[in-house]
């Protein structure tokens, strides 16, 4: 591994020394203008490069570069023929040819330039239908396309979320960027499905829903903190198209998984109205073991066998609906509400066998376990977009509130047989959980931007979040064959918690290097009641709390070298809050020989971030190098302690550190016209120091992932992708996850004139991914394995109508560009 940062660091020098060089033609009177943008979101674009090269010699006559609101001048320009070239990485190079500087004709706009994703050349003239990227590349942003990923159709938000570079999912519906904890978003928010269970909300948000997932690695103080190593952003879809448009798509798959989705939008020029609805249908079968090997006997057992088959069917309304209404050419007001509902019933088959060193049957016996979750959740948000006279300044609100409820009914029933397989004359266990929840989340936040000069500006804003969870759990159990309520197995958890934030950014551009300064401070609390029931039905309540006022800094410099070319370092701080059942100090003894507790005395991981990423753009390949550091204090982990008995009993524990650092590779090859592929390399190192305390000591380990997609035009305007990754082992304070591997595979083809879509895919193509860990602690050893029983196939049928934009007639342009938006 040291071998592998002294090259990273020797490559970094080599690129810090490269120098740009600007060709000039000598002076003249003429002058090119005017603004590059986005072509699908006309959001400014920064940094880009205006080029005007010799249309006889081809030689370079001068480059500028677009200032923060994405305005470019190029002036003092002799009388002559150019070609001008606008370029970022990324992007599409737009080119016009034949461009003029005359005795009569000196100044020259060019207009609202549109920049669109991809590579490739676009002349003035010409319409470019070129497919959307499935991933656009930036050193600070990925934004990976979702209606462009064939093998996620008809899957859920999990199943797209295995296809993005730097993002891993396990088994459990957990996320993890890099190797470690992110901050997962819907419409930059925090969503209150399954009480914000990530797992939950990923599951219960069909594909058909999301537009695209964006990737941020080392956010800047504009952002929220929270996220170790980032933050996901799962945009839903909202219309942008002009006129009354829509579209229908309903998916049919194996193992009786169906999908449906129908939006409906209109937009003129006052008014954009968008309605979305989708329908999931899924049914997770499952299988998997979990067996304990005691080092010493413990009752007479030297180890356990846990056999696990499990099937669960979830079914799922989503729901959103939205308004953007123009007050005034610079006034905006935004009012966008959504409802999701869902239900899951889950079956599960728990063999549990118990045998002695030399093999013999101790304790033979089978549960049950029956698990039916449902709830509902509503948000609303309002925002308000202000522009003023100056070029660049705005001002932003919105203000959003999110409710919602979760409520799991729960029952086990065990079944204990003699070691001659007769089976006892009555139930072992017999228990009835029921946990009701409910959620609330407000957000208010503020944002404002001013221009200071033509290459700086400052940004700052506020935002407070504040969030309130009750649950509850309520449990009966057999006793002399009545239900009787179980005071030690039932508890009230309460929490409220908010974030109150202030920040502030500074961005300078000199020449083709870029700087930006912020500073974020927080002010955060985390209070918590734990309610325990006594003799009588009274509640005895045990309050916690953990608050901190801390400041996040962030420093980003960029350098724009020449060839498409792009260097940045960057430095954040950042942090990773514990939610949930992390907190909750409820002992959960749902699995006979493995419990489970929250630790409501837990601290917030302290997490500083270094990065250090190159960029280059040929004309068939891209790629985006990132090589990283990232130190975290009071780092969580899960410890596993042995009780009497031989039960193990896991608790999130804050230890001293843990320090990940490691290279990322991300490439984009156009092997031909009709052939591309995207790869995705991870290699890293973990360092985690143990605590003898926990009983732990420290740990390192060296581990990687990787992940490859083709993208195939075939005859008959067929679009075939494969995909593969691999993950290999990784090490934990007191294990290893097992390395893990997978293919997908799926076909897409246009009909009825290319307003509708059929697309078939095939998801863990050859059943190979398989969720394994090893657990080793004092007096024993664990091995844990679980999996989707077999592959996931589906067939999806889309049909898009109504008009994608008013019918309008675009003058024929003359030697001389308008300067309005339709220039180019």
């Amino acid at each position: 591994m040291d071998r592998i940062k002294c090259k990273v660091l020797l490559l970094a020098a080599v690129i810090c020394i490269t120098t740009v060089k600007i060709y000039a033609q000598n002076g003249g009177t003429g002058k090119i203008s005017g603004k590059i943008i986005d072509a699908q979101t006309n959001e400014t674009i920064p940094y880009a490069s205006a080029v005007l090269t010799d249309r006889k010699t081809k030689a370079t006559v001068k480059i500028v570069q677009t200032d923060l609101d994405g305005n470019f001048t190029i002036g003092n320009i002799a009388n002559g023929v150019y070609t001008f070239k606008a370029s970022y990485i990324g992007y599409q190079t737009m080119v016009r040819d034949s461009v003029a500087i005359t005795g009569a004709l000196k100044t020259i706009n060019l207009g609202t330039i549109k920049m669109k994703t991809g590579k490739g050349n676009i002349l003035n003239e010409v319409t470019v239908t070129a497919q959307k990227p499935t991933m656009q590349l930036g050193i600070d942003k990925k934004v990976f396309s979702v209606d462009q990923s064939v093998v996620s159709e008809g899957g859920s938000a999990t199943d797209v979320l295995q296809n993005v570079p730097s993002v891993q999912t396990d088994m459990n519906g957990g996320v993890s960027l890099r190797g470690s904890a992110a901050r997962v978003l819907i419409d930059g928010k925090q969503s209150l499905i399954g009480g914000g269970d990530v797992a939950q909300i990923l599951a219960s948000i069909p594909a058909s829903s999301i537009e695209t997932i964006e990737v941020i690695t080392n956010p800047s103080s504009k952002y929220d903190a929270e996220g170790q190593t980032g933050i996901i952003n799962i945009v839903l879809k909202k219309n942008k198209k002009l006129g009354l448009n829509g579209n229908v798509a309903i998916t049919g798959g194996n193992r009786d998984n169906y999908n449906a989705s129908t939006n409906l939008a209109f937009q003129n020029k006052n008014v954009n109205l968008y309605a979305n609805y989708s329908y999931r249908y899924g049914n997770r079968p499952g299988f998997g073991f979990n067996n304990t090997y005691y080092r010493n006997e413990k009752r007479g057992v030297g180890y356990v066998t846990q056999d696990n088959n499990s099937n669960e069917l979830e079914k799922g309304h989503n729901v959103k609906l939205g308004m953007d209404y123009n007050l005034s050419d610079k006034s905006t007001v935004s009012v966008s509400g959504g409802f999701n509902s869902r239900n899951s019933v889950e079956d599960e088959f728990i063999g549990i066998n118990e045998f002695s060193a030399s093999n013999a049957p101790v304790n033979l016996s089978n549960r049950v376990n029956s698990r039916d979750r449902s709830g509902n959740n509503y948000d609303l948000s309002v925002d308000f977009l202000q522009k003023f006279k100056k070029k660049g300044e705005e001002l932003s609100f919105n203000a959003s509130f999110a409710t919602g409820n979760n409520d799991t009914y729960q029952t086990f029933d065990t079944d204990r047989y003699f070691t001659s397989g007769a089976p006892v004359t009555s139930p072992f266990i017999q228990q009835i959980t029921s946990r009701p929840s409910d959620n609330k989340n407000y957000n208010i936040q503020l944002d404002y931007i001013l221009p200071l000069t033509e290459n700086s500006r400052l940004e700052a804003g506020y935002r407070t979040q504040y969030r309130i969870s009750n649950s509850r759990t309520l449990a009966d159990s057999v006793v002399n064959n009545m239900y009787i309520f179980s005071r030690t197995l039932s508890n009230d958890f309460n929490s409220d918690d908010y974030v109150h934030a202030l920040y502030l950014n500074y961005q300078n551009q000199i020449k083709n290097f870029g700087y930006q300064i912020g500073l974020r401070g927080e002010d955060a609390a985390l209070s918590t009641e734990m309610g325990a029931y006594l003799p009588g039905g009274n509640i005895a309540y045990t309050p916690g709390r953990v608050a901190y006022t801390r400041l996040y800094p962030s420093v980003f410099l960029t350098q724009k070298l020449k060839n498409e070319q792009q260097l940045q370092l960057s430095y954040s701080r950042r942090v990773n809050r514990p939610r949930g059942w992390d907190t909750n100090p409820f002992l959960d003894v749902s699995d006979p020989i493995n419990y489970r507790q929250g630790n409501v005395n837990l601290m917030p991981e302290d997490v500083h971030a270094f990065e250090l990423s190159y960029s280059r753009f040929f004309k068939n390949f891209s790629l985006v190098s990132t090589a990283y550091y990232r130190q975290t204090n009071d780092v969580i982990q899960r410890i596993r302690y042995e009780l009497e008995g031989g039960i193990n009993l896991t608790i999130p524990q804050n230890l001293t550190s843990a320090k990940n650092s490691g290279i990322e590779l991300i490439g984009k090859l156009d092997l031909s016209k009709k052939w591309n592929m995207t790869t995705n390399f991870n290699l890293y190192q973990r360092k985690i120091e143990g605590v003898a305390e926990f009983g732990t000591s420290d740990v390192d380990g060296v581990a990687y992932n990787a992940n490859m997609t083709h993208n195939i035009t075939l005859p008959y305007a067929i679009t075939l992708q494969l995909r593969a990754d691999y993950r290999s082992n990784e090490v934990t304070a007191q294990g290893t996850f097992k390395a893990m591997y997978g293919f997908d595979a799926g076909a897409k083809m246009d009909v009825l004139n290319k307003k509708a879509s059929l697309s078939f895919n095939i998801r863990n193509l050859f059943n190979t991914r398989k969720f394994q860990m090893e657990f080793q602690n004092a007096g024993s050893s664990i091995d844990f394995s679980r999996a989707r029983a077999g592959n996931m196939a589906s067939l999806t049928f889309s049909y898009r109508f109504g008009k994608s934009d008013f019918s309008q007639k675009k003058k024929k342009q003359q030697e001389a560009p308008r300067s309005d938006e339709e220039s180019f």
